[in-house]
């Protein structure tokens, strides 16, 4: 029951829907201030224990070193490697950093790293291929390109790579060389990402990143000029002293620079979480509920109408790109760094604050750096908050995914990968969607569950509906705890 699994649940002519989404700004409005997980887990990150009795993250690892997969060593490998680091702090921020312009902080990170990755890789199966390698932050580019190669070394040492291994790295241009670009190629590298968030000068200098557009191009040039072959960007709407005009002129303008992927991500502002955020509010910055709305509708609009596929949330792709094509063929996967196309591997995640997966267990280790430095050097991994999960969350994890990633579930397929009657044991889930049946964001018929095209911008609705960790169900008339964002 790996969530990532996937069996017929397409029938075959059921591609050319799967790809298509539409836009009803009404609708979106009328569902805009309901809260919900993004699912890169089920269950959600929030219900993470700091029990860690409950979860023996050795054990865990033991118990996915299973090698029935198949007759090569079993599952095999995602990576990530979170590399926390920036030179300045980015106002609008909610991930996990570290604010420093000492290189030598990068050094000691890697000794930490080695540290760990001695602990981990003594417990898995070494038969083990990598399948996927991510590098995120922070800023991966903050490392200088020497350091960057003895990252490479280091996890070449413990690690052997799959021929077809997809290794993919966070850049900040602001910070990033052509001889940046030479190391992470030597990596194996081939796709990047490239924090923009906006190219309105204004803004930047609201959320404290001035990066002229300048440097966006040059970097995407130096990227295909070293044979990368996809290139994303990242964006933001929601921030200060952004109006539907500017983001215009901010999507017209990445857009001339071609990328073969966009994350287009609502601003969440958590200043109880990230206190850097309350100067929004002391200087009234932040647009309107309706100006926001606004800015989603325009991104669906000029990307869509530019050709690229509406993936699912925040995710958008050229036709031809690799995630367009899962989701055409009903690969697509959904973990911590979002969607995927990597199929059945497991996650194994390094560094402070890094989430790992297995089948049946999650865990995270520590945010503190000076925490995650103690504990390794203690000969014990940081693992801070851990989940096992029972055959009850497994099972609904494969429901939640098949909605987040195939926005459909045949009711004959999933009962035979799950050993249950679907429609009869979720009967009560599926009779709680007459609302999303009226509003025309779902379709139900006696052997299915579709999400509409027009449905595709509130797929989580559907989702939450099999998520019993929610405080109580959400509807229009609801919404989920205060720890998850809003839909839009």
């Amino acid at each position: 029951m790996d969530q990532s699994h996937t069996t017929s649940t397409n029938s075959p002519d059921a591609a050319p829907r799967a790809c298509a989404s539409a836009f009803d700004l009404d609708l979106v409005r009328k569902y805009s201030h309901v809260a919900a997980p993004r699912y890169t887990s089920y269950p959600p990150a929030t219900k993470f224990s700091e029990d860690l009795a409950l979860l023996r993250a050795g054990d865990a690892i033991a118990e996915d070193n299973n090698p029935d997969a198949d007759a090569e060593g079993g599952q095999p490998l995602s990576l990530y490697f979170h590399l926390p680091f920036c030179e300045s702090r980015c106002w609008y921020c909610g991930c996990t950093a570290v604010i420093t312009r000492d290189q030598g902080a990068a050094d000691a990170y890697l000794d930490d790293l080695a540290r760990e990755l001695e602990l981990v890789t003594s417990k898995i199966d070494r038969r083990r291929k990598v399948a996927q390698l991510h590098l995120g932050g922070g800023s991966p580019t903050f490392f200088t390109p020497d350091q960057l190669r003895r990252l490479n070394g280091l996890v070449r040492a413990h690690f052997a790579y799959a021929p077809d291994a997809e290794v993919s790295v966070e850049i900040d241009p602001r910070k990033f060389s052509q001889e940046h670009v030479h190391a992470l190629r030597e990596m194996g590298a081939t796709r990047a990402s490239l924090g923009i968030q906006d190219t309105n000068r204004r803004v930047q200098l609201a959320i404290h990143r001035y990066q002229p557009n300048t440097l966006n191009r040059q970097a995407v040039a130096w990227l295909r000029e070293q044979g990368f072959t996809s290139i994303n960007f990242d964006l933001i709407y929601g921030l200060p002293l952004q109006t539907a005009a500017s983001f215009e002129r901010t999507l017209d303008d990445v857009l001339a620079l071609s990328p073969d992927r966009f994350s287009i991500f609502s601003y969440a502002h958590i200043p109880w979480i990230k206190p850097a955020q309350r100067i929004f509010e002391d200087r009234g910055q932040l647009p309107g509920a309706e100006e926001k709305l606004a800015m989603f509708a325009l991104a669906h609009k000029q990307l869509t109408g530019a050709g690229f596929v509406d993936i699912g949330l925040d995710h958008f792709a050229k036709p031809d790109d690799e995630l367009a094509a899962a989701l055409r063929n009903g690969t697509l996967q959904r973990n911590f760094q979002g969607y995927s196309t990597k199929a059945g591997t497991s996650l194994y995640a390094f560094g402070m604050s890094a989430i790992s997966q297995t089948r049946t267990a999650y865990w995270q280790n520590t945010k503190d750096l000076a925490a995650y430095r103690s504990i390794l050097a203690g000969g014990r991994l940081p693992v801070a908050r851990a989940l096992c999960l029972s055959a009850e969350d497994q099972r609904r994890r494969t429901i939640i995914m098949r909605i987040m990633c195939d926005r459909q579930i045949d009711f004959a397929a999933i009962s035979a990968e799950l050993g249950v009657d679907f429609a009869q044991t979720h009967a009560r889930e599926l009779a709680s969607m007459s609302d999303l049946v009226a509003d025309g964001i779902v379709r139900l018929t006696s052997d299915k569950l579709e999400i509409t095209p027009v449905g595709v911008p509130l797929l989580r609705l559907a989702a939450m509906r099999f998520d019993t960790t929610l405080a109580r169900p959400s509807g229009p008339d609801g919404s989920a705890p205060p720890m998850h964002a809003r839909v839009i």
